[in-house]
């Protein structure tokens, strides 16, 4: 005979940890944007410019794209971390909009864009888990 209450708080235990994780990671990927923001605010000729990309969009506009989202993104991790009710869907919904963002940005920074895309994916993960964000 199981004790459903002991299995409810082992679940909770792991959907918790999961939840710190995606608030952690956001504030790295936050983080992220906001340094690929200042760079192309900066430095328009830090990122090369591809010659005939179909979503060709100013250095300066993808900055401050990235800073905004960076920042939103910073703002809802340490919402996650205090766990607010708004935070849980917030984030999907900035992460998600960061993977696109970030899938736009593959021809400028290849690397730097499918890793955020893949922490974006990561933090989707955590966060959609059964019980994650129940309090």
């Amino acid at each position: 005979m199981t004790d459903n209450r002991i299995e409810s708080q082992a679940d909770s235990g792991w959907a918790m940890t999961g939840v710190a994780f995606a608030a952690t990671m956001m504030l790295l990927i936050g983080a992220f944007h906001v340094i690929a923001g200042f760079a192309a605010i900066l430095n328009d000729d830090y990122f090369v410019l591809v010659r005939g990309y179909a979503f060709d969009l100013d250095i300066t506009a993808w900055g401050w794209i990235h800073l905004i989202l960076g920042l939103a993104i910073i703002a809802t991790g340490i919402g996650l971390f205090s766990r607010q009710k708004w935070a849980g869907v917030i984030a999907v919904f900035l992460v998600v909009l960061s993977a696109i963002d970030n899938f736009f940005f593959i021809p400028y920074q290849p690397f730097w864009a499918i890793l955020l895309i893949a922490l974006d994916v990561w933090v989707i993960w955590a966060l959609t888990r059964p019980r994650a964000l129940r309090s």
